[in-house]
């Protein structure tokens, strides 16, 4: 069977698009990068990959709100065939600055609404600082999502400076809960939740890291995955034991195997 083909966006101030095409590619993957401005001028692109890769960064500088405008520019410049591309058997996944994309595009957590409705925000660190650090991270066990399969703990670096994933709504919370969307939350080191920071490096509502959408085919995160997908990426690799590959890879994995 051939390779699924991941298009990886770039341009406009996003940099981590290499280490996560890389990440797809030790996965298994075909991977390409494809500027944000050839896709919104050749949306049929989207026709021949089944995997779509907004990777993180500080698109436009961050300028109005992490991930606004370039949410903005899919949104006007190319909704439609972007909402097509969701409707078919095909994954997307944004990491840190991806995510925030997703979230204020309303893609993520989704539902009927698609791209019309935002329900939830990514916001300032409660810490009020940027925060780079390793994080501990809880999979739920029900869940839809695609890129956590088989996953229990993992542990991968953050930083950002507006992770805070806050909804205002409580029954909004439930319902994601009941759903499964609430996909990665933090945890203290022990395990155990709450976090308290800097466990929680943002103040997240419910410790919330990753979430999905409904059909588990689309899948923000804030923390990096591509940033751990060799055991050396770990500051403590040399005391540790274990295959060479990160913890991380097997979220490019699963999103490999999904089409096999």
């Amino acid at each position: 069977m051939a390779k699924p083909l991941a298009v990886v966006l770039t341009g406009f101030g996003i940099n981590c698009d290499y280490e996560t095409r890389d990440a797809f590619v030790l996965a298994g993957a075909g991977a390409e990068h494809v500027h944000v401005n050839d896709l919104i001028e050749n949306s049929a692109i989207l026709d021949r990959c089944q995997i779509l890769a907004v990777p993180g960064g500080f698109s436009f500088g961050d300028d109005i709100a992490s991930g606004k405008v370039l949410a903005n520019k899919l949104k006007y410049r190319m909704g439609e065939a972007f909402l097509e591309f969701l409707l078919k058997d095909s994954l997307v996944i944004g990491i840190c600055n991806g995510f925030q994309v997703l979230v204020r595009l309303g893609v993520l957590p989704g539902g009927e609404e698609g791209l019309v409705e935002q329900k939830a925000t990514l916001t300032y660190n409660d810490s009020g600082k940027f925060e780079d650090r390793w994080v501990r991270l809880e999979a739920a066990k029900e869940s839809p999502c695609v890129f956590t399969r088989n996953l229990e703990r993992l542990e991968l670096p953050v930083r950002h400076g507006e992770g805070k994933f806050y909804t205002g709504d409580s029954d909004l919370l439930k319902q994601l809960e009941g759903n499964g969307q609430l996909v990665l939350r933090y945890t203290d080191p022990d395990g155990s939740r709450p976090a308290r920071y800097p466990a929680n490096p943002n103040g997240s509502e419910d410790d919330v890291a990753g979430l999905c959408d409904p059909t588990g085919r689309v899948f923000g995160l804030m923390p990096h995955p591509e940033a751990f997908i060799y055991r050396h990426h770990h500051p403590h690799w040399t005391r540790q034991d274990g295959a060479d590959e990160g913890q991380g890879l097997a979220i490019f994995r699963n999103a490999v195997d999904y089409f096999s």
